[in-house]
C-alpha cells in the first residue's frame, strides 16, 4: 500500500525537465518526433538490450487485434492503450502496472470490446489537476492521471458522446476516433474516423473544454450555406454528404495559436457522381485558429478524390534555412509519396506546386476533376507509376487501366500505386532541427475495380434473403463458398460463429474493420439476414424498414493488394523504403530499402523492403529508430547516412511508432509489438530497450 501511495504522490509531483518526457504521441505539439536525449548514440546503440516487456493480457482470440499506440511518458509514468482499448499506466523504468481503466465497464459496451484500433492517449495538466483523455467507441473519456478513475465532472459522468453536436443525426453510422486529439491551452481538438461508403457521417472537427467536456467550437469540413467552400459541392450537400474527416491526428503551433488539421476523402470513396466539384475541405491541410476554429488558410492536395488519398498523418512543424532567412514551415506527407511544404502562418508553398491535367473517368456519371496538384520538390518518396520493366504479372497488367497517379477507378480495374495504404501512412514522418525529414513508405500496388451497384434494392418492400445479400455484397471478397482468400484481408467465414461472438461481427458489419468497409448502406434487416446466413441465431427485426437507401450507381468491389503467383507484390523491389529528405533544399540525403523477407534474403536476393505500418523517431544521439516492417524487427539507423547500426527481433511486428524518454538519467526506447496486420500473429507486448 505504501508503494502505491508513493507512486500516486510521484505522479502529482512537479515535472522534471521536459526533455526526459515524451508527453505527446508525436513527441511534442509540433509533431517533430524528435528527442534531445543523447545517452544512446551511434557509438553505443549496438549494446541495447531489453529492459522490460509488459504483456497487457487482454488479447481476444481469433480477432486479430493490434496495438498501434505510441505511449506517452510524463514524470516517469508511461500511459498507453491495450488491444482491447483499456488505458494503462506503467512505471516507465520497470514496466510494472500502476493502474488500468477498462471502458467496457461503461455505457453497455459489448463484452468483446471495440472493433477499432487506438493510437494513443492525451495528457493535460493544470497544477495538481492532471488528466488522461482518450477515445473508445463513440465516447471521449477523461481520467485522473494519478488513479485512472473517471473524472465525473467531465461531460456525462466522465465521458462525451462524439456523435452529439454534429450537423445532423447520424443514427447508427460508423463514428469513432482512432487517433488522439490535440491540446491547445484548455481545449482538446478532436477528429474522428467515419465510414467510407454512401451515408457515412460527416467529419466535422470539434474542440472540447478539457475541464467540463463542453463543446467550444466546430469547423464544418463539409461547408454549410454561407461558409467558405460551399460552392465546391452540390447544393445542400452538407445535409447528406459524409467523410472529409481528420482521422490521422493534428499538430499545434502553440506560439502562433494554430492547429494544423489534415483531412481525408469525401464519401463514397471511389465514385463521386453525387458529389460533383472539388469537395472542400476533403483531402486538405487546414490551418485553423486553435482558440476559435476559424479558417486561416488551406491547401487541397487532391480534388474530388476517387482514390482514398486521405492525408494520412499529422504534419510536422520545422524551421528551415533559406539564406539569409529562417522560415517557420509545416510539412505534410501524403499517401501518394508527395511532401507538401508551406510557410506556417500564410500557407505559401515553399516549393512550386504545379496543377497538371489528369485522365478522365470512364464510368458513366462520374466527373473526375481535370487537374491535380504536383509538388515540384521534393521528389516523391514512393513510386507513383509502374513501368513494363517493373511488372511481375504482365498478363494482368495489360488488362488493367494504368499510366497515371490519378488514373480513376474503372470496371476493368485500375492500378493504384502507391497503394491505398501509401506511400506515407499514419505512422507519420519525423524531422530534426537541421530541417531533415525522415519518412518510410510502402511500394506495393493495389487495384481499384468498380461494378454496377448490387446493394440497392429494387423498388419493392421485399427484403433479400441472407444468401442473396451475401452473394451480392460479400462473395466478391470472401468467396461464394465463404472460404476467403487467405490472410488477413478476406479471411474464411466458414464456422465463424465458433471463433467470433455475435457482438463482434455485428460491430464489424456496422463499422467496418481494416480492409472491410462498413455495410450501413444495407437496410438493417438485410444485415441481420446475413448474420443468420453465417450461422448466428439472430431474431427478426420487424421495426427496420425494408425501404431502399439511396445507393450509388457504381460501387467499389473491394480492397486488393496486387500480388504475383509467388504471393509477393506484383512489382519489382523495393517494396518498402526509408528516406531522409533535406527540406531546406528539397534534395535527398539518402534512401534505403526497409525490411526483408528472410526466405528471399537466404536465396541471395538483395534486401527487398516490406510493406509497413508505423513510423520513425529521431534523437540528438544521431539515431533514427523504426519498427514498422513485416519481419518483426526493431532497428536503429545512423540518421546522417542511413547505415543500420542495431536491430532486434520483436514478439510480433511493431506496427506502431516508438517513443524515447529518460527516468533517473537512464534513456529508454519503447515500441508496441502488436502485430495482427498483413497476416502476422497478434501480440499484447510493449518492449522497452536501454543500455546495460
Amino acid at each position: 500500500m505504501r508503494f502505491v501511495i508513493l507512486l500516486v504522490l510521484a505522479a502529482c509531483a512537479p515535472s522534471p525537465a521536459p526533455p526526459n518526457d515524451w508527453r505527446v504521441t508525436g513527441g511534442d505539439p509540433g509533431n517533430t518526433r524528435y528527442s534531445t536525449l543523447d545517452q544512446i548514440d551511434t557509438q553505443n546503440v549496438a549494446q541495447l538490450r531489453v529492459a522490460w516487456t509488459y504483456h497487457t493480457g487482454d488479447l481476444v482470440p481469433d480477432a486479430r487485434p493490434e496495438i498501434q499506440a505510441t505511449p506517452i511518458v510524463v514524470d516517469g509514468v508511461l500511459y498507453t492503450t491495450t488491444p482491447a482499448l483499456s488505458v494503462i499506466a506503467l512505471r516507465a523504468d520497470r514496466g510494472t502496472l500502476i493502474w488500468k481503466f477498462d471502458p467496457r465497464t461503461t455505457y453497455h459496451v459489448p463484452r468483446t470490446g471495440f472493433s477499432h484500433v487506438n493510437r494513443g492517449v492525451v495528457y493535460w495538466a493544470d497544477r495538481a489537476d492532471r488528466r488522461i483523455l482518450f477515445t473508445a467507441g463513440r465516447r471521449l473519456y477523461a481520467l485522473d492521471a494519478a488513479t485512472g478513475r473517471l473524472i465525473e465532472t467531465f461531460g456525462d459522468s466522465g465521458s462525451v458522446d462524439l456523435a452529439a453536436g454534429l450537423s445532423r443525426d447520424i443514427g447508427d453510422a460508423y463514428l469513432v476516433a482512432t487517433t488522439p486529439g490535440a491540446i491547445y491551452k484548455n481545449l482538446l481538438i478532436q477528429g474522428t474516423r467515419v465510414g467510407e461508403e454512401e451515408g457515412s457521417a460527416p467529419g466535422a472537427v470539434r474542440a472540447y473544454d478539457v475541464r467540463t467536456g463542453a463543446l467550444r467550437w466546430t469547423f464544418h469540413t463539409i461547408p454549410q450555406p454561407g461558409e467558405f467552400g460551399y460552392e465546391t459541392w452540390p447544393a445542400e450537400a452538407w445535409r447528406t454528404a459524409g467523410g472529409a474527416n481528420s482521422w490521422a491526428g493534428m499538430t499545434v503551433d502553440v506560439r502562433h495559436g494554430i492547429v494544423f488539421v489534415p483531412t481525408g476523402s469525401a464519401t463514397p470513396d471511389f465514385y463521386g457522381a453525387r458529389r460533383a466539384g472539388t469537395n472542400l475541405f476533403a483531402n486538405s491541410l487546414l490551418a485553423l485558429d486553435a482558440a476559435t476554429g476559424k479558417r486561416l488558410w488551406h491547401f487541397q492536395t487532391v480534388h474530388h478524390d476517387l482514390w482514398d488519398r486521405d492525408l494520412p498523418a499529422a504534419p510536422n512543424l520545422v524551421t528551415l534555412t533559406r539564406h539569409p532567412s529562417r522560415i517557420e514551415a509545416v510539412a505534410q506527407i501524403a499517401k501518394s509519396g508527395f511532401v507538401f511544404l508551406f510557410e506556417r502562418e500564410t500557407g505559401r508553398p515553399l516549393f512550386p506546386i504545379d496543377e497538371r491535367p489528369v485522365p478522365a473517368s470512364d464510368l458513366p456519371g462520374e466527373s473526375a476533376w481535370p487537374t491535380q496538384p504536383f509538388p515540384i520538390k521534393p521528389a516523391p518518396f514512393a513510386r507513383q507509376a509502374m513501368l513494363d520493366s517493373d511488372v511481375t504479372d504482365m498478363k494482368r497488367f495489360r488488362a488493367l487501366r494504368s499510366g497515371s497517379l490519378f488514373m480513376p477507378p474503372s470496371r476493368q480495374g485500375t492500378v493504384v500505386l502507391p497503394g491505398f495504404d501509401g506511400g506515407g501512412e499514419w505512422g507519420g514522418a519525423a524531422v530534426d532541427p537541421e530541417g531533415v525529414l525522415y519518412a518510410n513508405a510502402s511500394d506495393v500496388p493495389w487495384i481499384a475495380a468498380m461494378r454496377a451497384s448490387m446493394t440497392m434494392l429494387p423498388s419493392t418492400d421485399v427484403a433479400r434473403s441472407g444468401a442473396a445479400v451475401y452473394a451480392a455484397a460479400c462473395a466478391g471478397c470472401h468467396g461464394g463458398d465463404r472460404r476467403g482468400r487467405g490472410g488477413n484481408r478476406a479471411p474464411s467465414l466458414v464456422r465463424i460463429q465458433d471463433r467470433l461472438p455475435l457482438e463482434t461481427v455485428t460491430e464489424i458489419l456496422n463499422g467496418g474493420r481494416g480492409f472491410m468497409p462498413s455495410f450501413t448502406n444495407l437496410p438493417g434487416s438485410e444485415r441481420r439476414a446475413v448474420l443468420v446466413y453465417l450461422g448466428y441465431g439472430v431474431p427478426p427485426d420487424d421495426t427496420v424498414s425494408h425501404a431502399a437507401r439511396r445507393a450509388s450507381a457504381y460501387e467499389f468491389i473491394g480492397y486488393e493488394r496486387w500480388k504475383d503467383a509467388s504471393g509477393y507484390p506484383a512489382i519489382k523491389p523495393p517494396w518498402g523504403t526509408l528516406s531522409a529528405i533535406d527540406l531546406n533544399t528539397g534534395d535527398y540525403r539518402w534512401r534505403i530499402p526497409l525490411g526483408e523477407f528472410p526466405e528471399l534474403t537466404a536465396r541471395g536476393m538483395p534486401i527487398t523492403g516490406t510493406e509497413q505500418y508505423g513510423g520513425p523517431i529521431v534523437t540528438a544521439g544521431g539515431l533514427l529508430f523504426i519498427a514498422a516492417t513485416q519481419d518483426a524487427k526493431f532497428r536503429a539507423f545512423d540518421k546522417n547516412t542511413g547505415k543500420l547500426l542495431w536491430e532486434a527481433l520483436l514478439p510480433a511486428p511493431g506496427y506502431a511508432t516508438p517513443c524515447t524518454f529518460a527516468v533517473h538519467g537512464k534513456q529508454f526506447v519503447v515500441i508496441a509489438a502488436g502485430g495482427g496486420k498483413l497476416g502476422s500473429p497478434s501480440s499484447d507486448a510493449y518492449v522497452a530497450y536501454a543500455l546495460p
